[in-house]
């Protein structure tokens, strides 16, 4: 890990201020939920986007005048990682969208989501989603960009799935989650090649190298992986497959994440990308055939739908689609380079930045007032919707608004961009490169038709629910307009669709002249700006005819909808691409579970048997693979002294004896024994810190093994076949004779020089600690620790759930559950048939459901009087080692161990009872504390502009204490101690627990 012994320059910014709030407003107001019942937690929330929309909006006039903003702060400086952020004006763009939608969804959702459901986790999932967003557009380092964008697809999915217990909801989030994951690894694989390329991670620099890796075979492959993940969030064919089953998700949900906000990364990442690989003409059929494909694809299927979030799904898909094509036909403009030749080109790079800014307004208004009818009238379905305009006449406006602006009619903001959209497939028919030709007609071509479907499915929406005879289930008398508070946030954006509709130049010098210096900076020289004019009116050019055009067919076929409306019908439904998702994730998970039932038969030998024999041939080969690169020293190793021959026999015949024992108490006394010689031989060794830590380890988990051993019936042992001892006698034998060769190996060749060393070095000079093991643990080698005890943490978890899983007549978990069922027969006796588990799962769970009703706890009266004293003298002992590790032997990690070794003594000698009444702590919690503590040190170190986890020491004037030394690593330390004993108590208390 990088140390550093003095503080950086780069402090943390206002952009990683910005960053940050979401993930600590959610995770503060979610624990204070409980303190805060009388108001809707919504309302403390919409604080956080409210102040990050006034922040970014402060940087319009800066980022405008070129001078964007910037923070680093290293983090694996080695590896070129850093939470390194920036904003120009392709990110100022996008953090507005994200913001300023954000303070409407809130505010909306306040209205909508009912104070009996769990806010506190909506909201948490909702400002992660909203901070890990900001990240996305904010990073300039691809591998932090790549972590911000796989959070957003994990966040997604806790809010697509937020009504778990419906099916469609858990399917929807699953469905997001694998194909835009699939997408993210996709992505990770091209940044990979890109740092191959470039040497860095720095989106800036490697724009800066374009020139340079043009011509490199990785070029290609990581321009297509980079595209993949952005083709997968966005929603484009054939990845649009997510979008439409995440409309499960609350309609404040999809108003956010499905309009404005996750489905626009993908467009960011080609934005983003599109000065690296614009020109080239694979970056150009690829964004631009897709785009298309999508745009006409989505525009056809929206017009099938009844539901209308499914009709706003399609529809997102197909503006996704026309957002994505003009990015690829902007593309061409690189081609040209610096020149007049350029400029004809940029116009769909301005239609693309516009409509990706009028898009987010009018579809968030869409889905608002989508969520607005299913909320009074309790369906979305048009078929049972009509008339609602006679008592919904605010929420009529603001859908005929949104609808309109979606079709592209004026006087709303959706015209202008379309206009440009058309403009720009217009001029390149003109364009005689990558092979286009003759077939360039076709993408104005396509892009009309799609037009045309467009402004059917936007009438449609309008129309068949707001028009027309009533054919709604309520009665008239229960349907009336919505509330105020939902009706604010789409009168909001209703408000600046008709405004920048009318006013469209407000937008260009302020966003989007900077959003397309960003996306094309080639283009331009020193000061130059790019010219970005907005007008409603602007003469009648081919485009405003093709509007006219779009307008007079889609009337038409509107009109005749029943008429033609049944050819969707004749479309085999087995060959939809939807299905064959299902078909290939069905198939996948029979196949997998066959193969997974055919060695997962219930033997833990058989696993052992499977992870040993994998093991040994895998290192066998790598001995035959290396050759003479291994050296085999054995002369240099130090002489045995008598102890350690003596330590070493009785070891191996502790071993050896393990597989003869009897029963399981003397298993378990033989197990203990091997470790127990092992610490001698730590103590031989001369390793205090490994001796105190072997020994607690094993007394724990002696006492772990006596609880789980408790619960299983006497060991009887079978006559075993010779087939089967003979497998046992040979993996165990290769893996002791394998493993010996391996230290042997390790031990004896010498490849790289010895780095131990430079820790005995530097353990005081830069980390103000004696002992080099302590230092090691939670310095030098911080990020190491910090993953272990996460790995304890979820192991703790994972045990947890599977004790208290319940599983019928399959575990001895399920044992609570029969005793419940016993206590209804004891109730009700006409249900005897019924109670009688005996018949239902046999005498084995019956009979171990008495081994649940006696106290777990020791009779011995001189243990529990011997306990009273030890206890303290051991907890007092672990408060010395804790304190004291950074100097002599112990730490938070054996401090940890040892307190926990205290409360398993007193489960042992009085009940798990005791401990719970004496100490009423949930060692679950008591983990996360101590997780959050260990990351909250490593994380503080960004507050100095140094490394992730660096620490720091010094020397101050105590009271009584006098000069005495403080160092970060304590707070870490104390993370460490906390996170151990919470998991090793949650493993004692759970199996030893009385039932």
């Amino acid at each position: 890990m990088t140390r550093k012994k003095h503080w950086g320059c780069n402090y943390l910014s206002l952009l990683h201020i910005a960053v940050i709030l979401p993930f600590a407003a959610g995770i503060v107001l979610a624990l204070l939920q409980r303190l805060i019942r009388k108001i809707h937690l919504g309302w403390l929330v919409l604080v956080v986007p409210a102040s990050l929309f006034v922040y970014f909006a402060s940087q319009i006039s800066a980022v405008s005048r070129r001078h964007p903003v910037s923070g680093q702060i290293p983090w694996i400086p080695s590896l070129d990682i850093g939470f390194n952020l920036y904003l120009d004006g392709l990110s100022l763009l996008l953090t507005l969208l994200i913001s300023g939608i954000g303070v409407l969804v809130v505010f909306y959702s306040i209205f909508y989501m009912s104070k009996k459901e769990a806010l506190n986790r909506f909201y948490l999932y909702l400002l992660m989603f909203m901070g890990a967003m900001l990240g996305v557009v904010l990073s300039d380092n691809m591998i932090v960009l790549y972590g911000f964008w796989e959070l957003t697809s994990i966040t997604s999915f806790l809010l697509i799935a937020f009504h778990y217990k419906r099916k469609a909801s858990t399917s929807g989030a699953q469905k997001s989650f694998l194909i835009t994951v699939f997408g993210g690894f996709a992505m990770l694989a091209g940044f990979m090649l890109m740092y191959l390329m470039t040497g860095t991670f720095s989106i800036r620099a490697t724009i800066t190298e374009w020139g340079h890796i043009q011509d490199s075979q990785l070029f290609l492959p990581a321009l297509v992986l980079i595209l993949i993940g952005a083709f997968t969030k966005s929603a484009q064919f054939p990845f649009h497959i997510w979008l439409p089953d995440a409309m499960e998700a609350p309609t404040p949900v999809s108003a956010y994440l499905h309009s404005a906000t996750m489905v626009k990364a993908g467009l960011y990442v080609v934005a983003r990308f599109t000065p690296v690989f614009g020109g080239q003409g694979l970056w150009f059929w690829l964004v631009t055939g897709v785009g298309l494909l999508t745009l006409g694809y989505g525009s056809f299927l929206a017009v099938k739908k009844n539901d209308l979030k499914a009709i706003l799904a399609y529809s997102t898909i197909s503006q996704l689609g026309l957002i994505m094509s003009l990015f690829g036909i902007g593309s061409a403009a690189l081609y040209f380079g610096y020149g007049e030749s350029s400029a004809m080109y940029t116009v769909a790079i301005t239609a693309a930045l516009l409509h990706l800014f009028n898009h987010g307004t009018f579809k968030a208004a869409l889905f608002m007032v989508a969520g607005i009818v299913d909320h009074e009238t309790g369906t979305r379905d048009i078929r049972k919707l009509g008339g609602l305009a006679a008592f919904m006449p605010i929420t009529f406006s603001l859908a005929l608004i949104g609808s309109l602006a979606m079709a592209g009619i004026p006087p709303f903001n959706g015209f202008l961009s379309k206009e440009l959209f058309f403009q720009a497939m217009v001029q390149v028919t003109d364009l005689r490169i990558f092979g286009l030709g003759s077939w360039s007609i076709l993408l104005p071509v396509i892009a009309w038709l799609a037009s045309v479907f467009t402004l059917i499915y936007a009438l449609i929406f309008v129309f068949k629910t707001f028009l027309g005879r009533s054919r709604s289930e309520l009665p008239a008398e229960k349907l009336h307009e919505a509330p105020i508070g939902l009706l604010i946030p789409p009168l909001v954006l209703g408000v600046l669709v008709i405004g920048f509709g009318l006013f469209p130049d407000l937008l260009s010098g302020s966003l989007i002249e900077p959003a397309m210096a960003a996306v094309l900076p080639s283009l331009l020289n020193g000061n130059e700006r790019f010219d970005v004019h907005f007008s409603l009116w602007h003469g009648w050019t081919p485009e405003l005819f093709m509007t006219i055009g779009v307008v007079v067919l889609g009337v038409m076929l509107y009109k005749l909808l029943p008429r033609w409306r049944n050819i969707y019908e004749h479309y085999p439904q087995g060959l939809t691409i939807n299905n064959m998702y299902h078909v290939v994730l069905d198939n996948v998970q029979h196949y997998a579970r066959k193969w997974t039932e055919a060695y997962m038969n219930g033997s833990v030998r058989n696993y052992l048997v499977y992870i040993f024999s994998f093991t040994v041939a895998l290192l066998v080969y790598a001995f035959f693979r290396s050759g003479e690169n291994i050296t085999w020293h054995v002369q240099d190793n130090a002489p045995y002294s008598f102890y350690e021959v003596v330590l070493l026999v009785t070891l191996i015949a502790a071993a050896i004896s393990i597989p003869f024992a009897k029963n399981r108490l003397s298993a378990v006394i033989m197990t203990g024994a091997v470790g127990y010689l092992v610490t001698l031989l730590f103590v031989l060794f001369r390793a205090p810190d490994l001796a105190l830590t072997q020994m607690i380890v094993e007394t724990v988990s002696v006492a772990l093994f006596l609880l789980c051993f408790y619960h299983l019936p006497e060991l009887q042992r079978g006559k075993s076949s010779s087939r089967y001892l003979t497998v046992n006698a040979i993996v165990a034998v290769s893996v002791g004779v394998v493993m010996t060769f391996v230290a042997l190996a390790a031990s004896g060749t010498l490849s790289l020089d010895s780095i131990s060393a430079f820790f005995i070095q530097e353990a005081y000079s830069s980390a103000g600690g004696k002992n080099v093991v302590n230092v090691l643990l939670v310095d030098f080698r911080g990020y190491d620790t910090l993953l272990e005890i996460m790995v304890l943490g979820v192991a703790s978890l994972s045990i947890y759930s599977m004790i208290n899983l319940n599983l019928e007549a399959k575990d001895l978990g399920a044992r609570l559950k029969f005793r419940k069922n016993e206590e209804k027969k004891d109730e009700e006796p006409e249900l005897d048939d019924e109670a009688d588990n005996t018949k239902k799962y046999g005498n084995r769970e019956r009979s171990t459901l008495s081994w649940d009703t006696v106290p777990l706890q020791s009779n011995d009266v001189l243990l529990q009087t011997t306990t009273k004293v030890v206890v303290f003298i051991i907890l007092t002992f672990s408060m010395h080692l804790f304190f004291a590790g950074h100097h002599n032997p112990g730490g938070g990690f054996i401090g940890g161990l040892v307190t926990a070794a205290a409360l398993v003594l007193i489960a042992l000698a009085f009940s798990t009872d005791t401990i719970r009444k004496a100490l009423p702590i949930d060692f679950r919690s008591l983990t996360a504390i101590g997780l959050a503590i260990a990351l909250l040190t490593g994380a503080g170190s960004f507050l100095f502009g140094v490394p992730f986890l660096s620490q720091t020491f010094g020397y101050f004037e105590l009271p009584l204490l006098g000069e005495t030394e403080l160092a970060t690593a304590m707070l870490f330390d104390l993370g460490v101690y906390l996170a151990v004993l919470g998991v090793t108590m949650t493993i004692i208390l759970q199996i030893g627990e009385d039932r």
